[in-house]
């Protein structure tokens, strides 16, 4: 049985390239060699970043104690992000740049949910409700990004939203 995990492990890690990513560090911000997908040329956008968060737990009960660990991580993947070349700016790049910046933002209220929450014996559902409210919020926060900036295009709103959102994650460093 170990033999075949291993097998199975060896297959998805090295044969499923689609997995590669890059875990957000504060000193080290994104390049347009990350993005590896093909341009998706029928989109009127001239680059799109796919990131989100990475979550996973383990737990035991001990004489009727809980013990539990977790991993949380924002995460870019570079085979499914990609830009047009003749089109892209700095200025993009700083823009793709902002939503790993929300990726990592909604790692750390992840963080910070899961480490304020009381749990019970039903921490599976607990720990899977906090992750989708997170990813939720998420996903939401990404759209209207996008929204209110015109995909890049406002430049006010651009400017504040990085603002936004480097002050956000400063007052979640606590959660990194």
């Amino acid at each position: 049985m170990r033999l075949l995990a291993t097998v199975f492990i060896y297959l998805f890690l090295y044969h499923f390239p689609a997995y590669e990513k890059i875990t957000w560090q504060e000193n080290r911000k994104l390049t347009w060699a990350d993005f590896k997908a093909e341009q998706k040329p029928q989109n009127d956008f001239v680059a799109s970043t796919s990131s989100g968060i990475t979550f996973s737990y383990s737990f035991t009960f001990s004489e009727g104690n809980l013990q539990y660990e977790t991993s949380v991580s924002s995460n870019f993947y570079p085979l499914e992000s990609w830009y047009n070349p003749k089109e892209v700016t700095p200025y993009i790049l700083q823009h793709e740049q902002v939503h790993f910046d929300i990726s990592e933002l909604h790692a750390r209220i992840l963080k910070k949910s899961i480490q304020e929450y009381s749990f019970s014996k039903n921490i599976k559902n607990e720990m899977n409700a906090l992750y989708n409210k997170t990813e939720i919020s998420r996903r939401a926060m990404q759209d209207k990004f996008d929204a209110e900036t015109n995909h890049s295009k406002n430049r006010e709103k651009e400017k504040q939203w990085e603002a936004y959102v480097a002050r956000q994650l400063k007052a979640y460093e606590k959660w990194r």
